[in-house]
């Protein structure tokens, strides 16, 4: 990847710290890591809307949000990061030499993170699989303030969900909610989407889950 370098320095040269090379040690999940990561993704998509958390030994510099990209990605599995505007990290580049997966452009990977406030458009342009191949929906992980304490309550009722289920997640980005709508809509092809705070908690929305939206 252009721009991460991950080479030993030469014998006998003074330990020249790397920025880029530091966030790819960082972004390698140990295996315990990336298991926990991995059961705790799929406790949050088996129980929508109840908030989780994600492990909290990952490396501080690695945003929580990139955890379930960096543990579930592989050399099959196309992955893509919206990095932040003006972050110099280049977090896409980083996961990618990290979890040696190939870097995909949003419409056709598999495990979209979001650094920044995507936009409806985005999450539109999503792949969401078909009727035959329902699997090849894109996973997307938002980043969201709180998972609770926003001005708009998520009534969620489906599968995994005992009856209906209020929700209030805080810092959800504008139109999330519907394009989320049209691209589950062809059920059950769509996306799955996990709402992850900076602190590690995450819930889980599969494109099993209905909600509703109301004030308040």
């Amino acid at each position: 990847m252009t721009g991460i370098r991950t080479e030993r320095a030469p014998a006998g040269a003074a330990a020249a710290t790397d920025p880029a090379a530091e966030l790819v040690a960082a972004a390698r999940l140990h295996p315990t890591q990336a298991q926990r990561t991995f059961r705790a993704v799929l406790d949050a998509l088996a129980r929508p809307g109840t908030p989780g958390r994600l492990p909290g030994d990952a490396p501080g510099s690695v945003p929580a949000v990139l955890l379930p990209v960096l543990a579930l990605a592989d050399l099959g599995t196309g992955i893509c990061v919206a990095d932040a505007a003006g972050d110099p990290e280049n977090w896409s580049a980083v996961a990618g030499v990290a979890t040696s997966a190939p870097v995909a452009p949003l419409e056709e990977a598999a495990l979209v993170t979001a650094l920044r406030t995507i936009t409806p458009d985005q999450v539109r342009r999503l792949r969401r699989g078909d009727a035959r191949r329902p699997e090849d929906g894109a996973l997307l992980c938002v980043p969201i303030s709180d998972v609770q304490g926003g001005g708009r309550t998520w009534r969620l009722s489906g599968p995994g969900v005992p009856g209906e289920l209020a929700v209030a997640p805080q810092g959800v980005p504008d139109g999330l909610l519907a394009a989320r709508a049209e691209a589950v809509a062809a059920f059950p092809a769509g996306i799955d989407l996990l709402l992850t705070t900076p602190g590690g908690r995450v819930i889980g929305l599969p494109r099993s889950t209905a909600i509703v939206e109301e004030d308040g």
